[in-house]
């Protein structure tokens, strides 16, 4: 669970910046893609309605889920994140919907699940598309009553929160494979943002990679051939892979002035 945020000022910065900001959950650059991105995340902000936030793998899915939550006018509430691959079927069902005491072999006290501590904020379930079937059912409910029921309990409970999924799978295929609801798809989905990958916004490289630096205990910075040499490498893990690039060449290149040369050993795959 990820800890709620302090009360923000009543002032709200933009989200798009300049590198010479701390902000931890703001989105860097000034490209064409990502302005449009922002566009639409104030504009959702604004709104209680689900939302599903597609994109590449490390291009900030949950970056824009957090920026919707803190553009909102329920930024003071809680922001809580589930990572729906990472725990078992059977855990997944307890975390969000809680359960009663004795609801099952080892429920020995009474828990209250992530719906129900979320309150008014944003439940953000990552990777959605990686739900059991049985819960991606149990979430069509929830959206469509707004209430919910403990695991072992009968009794219904309010859900006043919102619901942001990021996914990086095509679930138009994951549907029709049979692995994804398609009540659920329609549900999240009326809202829905696309995260540009990191070559869809190489005109970012110089303020993402100031921004990185920025954020080291020892500063670098690149020629303008290396930065070259960067916007012709692949990507896949886009703007996570840039950023573990800095984090490396900030603990183990020679030189904080970093050309081709210096570069060159650190874009080599490993074998």
């Amino acid at each position: 669970m990820s800890p709620q945020r302090p009360k923000p000022t009543s002032t709200r910065p933009p989200i798009t910046h300049v590198a010479s900001t701390r902000r931890a959950h703001a989105l860097v650059g000034a490209a064409d893609s990502l302005k449009r991105l922002v566009q639409w995340i104030d504009k959702i902000a604004l709104t209680d309605q689900s939302t599903l936030i597609v994109g590449p793998p490390g291009s900030g899915k949950n970056l824009a889920a957090r920026c919707i939550h803190e553009r909102s006018p329920k930024h003071a509430e809680p922001f809580i994140e589930l990572s729906c691959g990472a725990l078992p079927a059977s855990f997944v069902d307890a975390e969000l919907f809680g359960h009663v005491l004795g609801a099952f072999p080892g429920a020995f006290e009474e828990r209250r699940g992530l719906l129900e501590l979320v309150g008014k904020g944003t439940l953000l379930l990552d990777e959605v598309g990686d739900l059991p079937l049985a819960v991606q059912a149990k979430l069509v409910r929830v959206i469509d009553t707004r209430t919910f029921n403990s695991l072992g309990s009968f009794k219904d409970i309010s859900f006043e929160g919102r619901i942001v999924a990021t996914t990086r799978k095509n679930l138009f295929d994951a549907m029709r494979d049979g692995q994804f609801r398609a009540d659920l798809f329609y549900r999240l989905s009326a809202l829905t943002l696309n995260v540009p990958s990191l070559t869809q916004r190489l005109d970012d490289l110089p303020l993402l990679l100031a921004h990185f630096s920025f954020q080291q205990m020892r500063a670098i910075s690149f020629t303008s051939a290396a930065v070259k040499k960067l916007s012709e490498q692949p990507w896949p893990e886009n703007i996570r892979q840039l950023r573990d690039l800095v984090i490396q060449l900030s603990a183990l290149a020679e030189h904080e002035h970093i050309d081709v040369d210096t570069l060159e050993p650190f874009l080599t795959a490993p074998p």
